[in-house]
This record gives structure tokens, C-alpha cells and sequence, in this order.
């Protein structure tokens, strides 16, 4: 094969674009994959429609990359062709700046992130810095591990954030919170999950994942709780998340985008609760996620779609028609 095909947003906005272009070559320090899965996140919502900073087009979006290593370049080490890799949002960091020097790489001052400021996974084929390529053992299928590239990495950053509590909230039950639930359980915790109001189908999914208890995401928990991740990108369920804590508890907010916070009352904060963020991942959290992964026997639940009905799925996400994660297969 001597192109690649991928799905390409050309204007802000607008639908994604089929097109055919050169097969890459890997440069020093990055390989070549080709591509078997690629899951759909809600950041590739805010790549697409324009809410995220905006970068050059065309741009190929997805960052919860499966494939298999067909080329390497000179000086990379410990992978090889055919083997499989992850690739995930974090894609490359300069390793100079003083994040990077200090174990903060995820804050890099110039950073590349897959699907967004270098090309990404909705294709056939795409470089990546080998790096930032995640090596994956095991026989779970490439569809049931993309998912985990995002979802499940930034869940997990965001789970270490919010720190030890047993007793756990969750706001939006999506990609993100069907893996973490699943994790917050194996260690011990128990989880509390918030959806759209009226949502039962979401609550359900919810308690069949392991929540002890779903609701509306204006609802009182049943008792309050150490720790609250939003991964709905709203910002009006971070007071609401605030009521729901105890004292000295924690609200982190796990997404890269998210609507602007409303006015609240200063006692909502006092009594030494705390309001976090996360950015992106290190190789780190991969490496410790990874490792957990086939001790708890992670399910993932998903809907898989064609390369070329990527829109589609896009769609499905934005409307709120998914359950779990969407992920296209090359």
C-alpha cells in the first residue's frame, strides 16, 4: 500500500472529509502504524467544532489510537513491526522545559497532542513519537482496548487526583466513567453516579457498571462524599458537585473543555474543600494503568462504526446517543 486514507476536518465546523494522501514516513524517533481502532472522545468534539484553540487545517482528529508498529525510524528502541502500541492525547513533550525536568511532562510548555496539533487516528495509518507509544500485551481486542487510550487514561489521572476517598461521584456517565467505575470498585471504593436529569437508561448503565446508587445530577447523594470527578464538560455542576462533598473534600474536573462556572457562594468552597484540574496525562499514569488493567479485567462497554461514518459517530456523541464509548475500525 502506498497511501493512507484518512477522515479529515478541512473547515471548523463542518463535517469531516474522506481524502487520500502519501503514506507517511517515520522520521528519527517515531514509528509508523497502521491502524486498527480508534475510539471517538468528547475533546474530539471540541477539536472539530472549533472550541479548543485553533490550530492549522487540515487536520486528521482521534487520540485513542490501537495499531500495529509497520515502519520504525532511526534510534527507536524496544518496538518493533507488528507489534502493538497505543497511542494516546499526550504525543510528544520537549523534555527541556521545567515541567518536563521536574515529573511534570503532562504540563509541557511545548507540547504535541495526537488528533490535534499532529495528526491522529481517524486513518488508515499515522506517525507517532515512539515515546509516547503505550506497548499492549494480552488478548483483549484492539475495539475493546481503544477506549482506554483516553477515556480510561484520563480517567485514571483524574481518579489519582481525586485521592483516596472511598466514597466517589461521578457526573456524566460516558466513555470515561464506565472504565473508572469499574476501577474505583476493585479498590474498594464506592461509586455514586450523576446523569442528565431523566436520563433512567444512563442511571441503569450506571448501576449495571457498578454505581451503588444513579441520579440526576441536581439530586442529593445519599450521604456525602470524599470525592467528585466531572467529566460532563458543564460548568454549572461544579457548585452542584461542591454541595455533594464533605468537608475537605475534593471536586476534580477532568475535562479539557468545559462551559463556564456560574457565581456561587463562598461557603460552597469553605471548610477546605478543594477544586481541581486535569491536564492531559504522563507516561506514568499509562504505564500504572496499563499494568492494573488486566488484574481488575476491565470491560469496556462500545459501538463500533466505520472509518467513513465517523461523522456519524461524532454525531451520536454530541447528541448524547451513546452508551460507553463509539469507536471507528479501519
Amino acid at each position: 500500500m502506498t497511501v493512507s486514507s484518512a477522515m479529515m476536518l478541512v473547515e471548523y465546523g463542518r463535517p469531516l472529509e474522506m481524502r487520500e494522501r502519501p503514506l507517511p514516513a517515520p522520521q528519527s524517533g517515531e514509528i509508523r502504524l497502521s491502524i486498527s481502532a480508534c475510539g471517538v472522545c468528547r475533546t474530539d468534539l471540541h477539536v472539530v467544532d472549533g472550541d479548543l484553540p485553533k490550530v492549522p487545517l487540515p487536520l486528521v482528529p482521534g487520540h485513542e489510537i490501537i495499531g500495529y508498529v509497520e515502519e520504525v525510524g532511526a534510534g527507536v528502541s524496544g518496538l518493533e513491526p507488528g507489534q502493538r502500541v497505543g497511542v494516546p492525547w499526550l504525543g510528544h513533550t520537549c523534555g527541556r522545559c521545567f515541567y518536563c525536568l521536574s515529573e511534570q511532562e503532562n504540563l509541557c510548555d511545548r507540547p504535541l497532542f495526537t488528533g490535534y496539533t499532529r495528526d491522529g487516528g481517524y486513518a488508515t495509518h499515522t506517525i507517532a513519537d515512539a515515546r509516547y507509544a503505550f506497548a499492549l500485551e494480552g488478548g483483549t481486542s484492539d475495539l475493546l482496548l481503544a477506549p482506554l487510550l483516553c477515556a480510561g487514561l484520563i480517567g485514571w489521572r483524574s481518579l489519582r487526583i481525586a485521592g483516596d476517598g472511598k466514597s466517589l461521584g461521578l457526573y456524566g456517565f460516558g466513555a470515561a466513567a464506565h472504565i473508572i467505575t469499574q476501577v474505583a470498585k476493585w479498590q474498594g471504593r464506592r461509586v455514586f453516579a450523576f446523569t442528565r436529569k431523566g436520563d433512567g437508561q444512563a442511571q441503569d448503565f450506571a448501576r449495571s457498571h457498578g454505581a451503588e446508587w444513579a441520579g440526576a445530577s441536581d439530586e442529593t447523594p445519599p450521604e456525602l462524599l470524599d470525592a467528585a470527578i466531572i467529566y460532563a464538560p458543564v460548568g454549572a455542576l461544579v457548585p452542584q458537585a461542591l454541595k455533594a462533598v464533605r468537608k475537605g473534600g475534593r471536586v476534580v474536573c477532568a475535562g479539557i473543555h468545559m462551559s463556564d462556572l456560574p457565581s456561587f457562594p463562598y461557603r460552597l468552597l469553605w471548610e477546605e474543600r478543594q477544586i481541581l484540574s486535569v491536564a492531559n496525562l504522563t507516561r506514568d499514569d499509562g504505564d500504572s494503568f496499563f499494568h492494573m488493567v488486566p488484574q481488575i479485567g476491565i470491560q469496556t462497554s462500545v459501538t463500533p462504526y466505520p472509518l467513513a461514518d465517523a461523522n456519524r459517530a461524532l454525531d451520536d456523541l454530541r447528541e448524547g446517543r451513546l452508551q460507553g464509548a463509539a469507536v471507528l475500525t479501519m
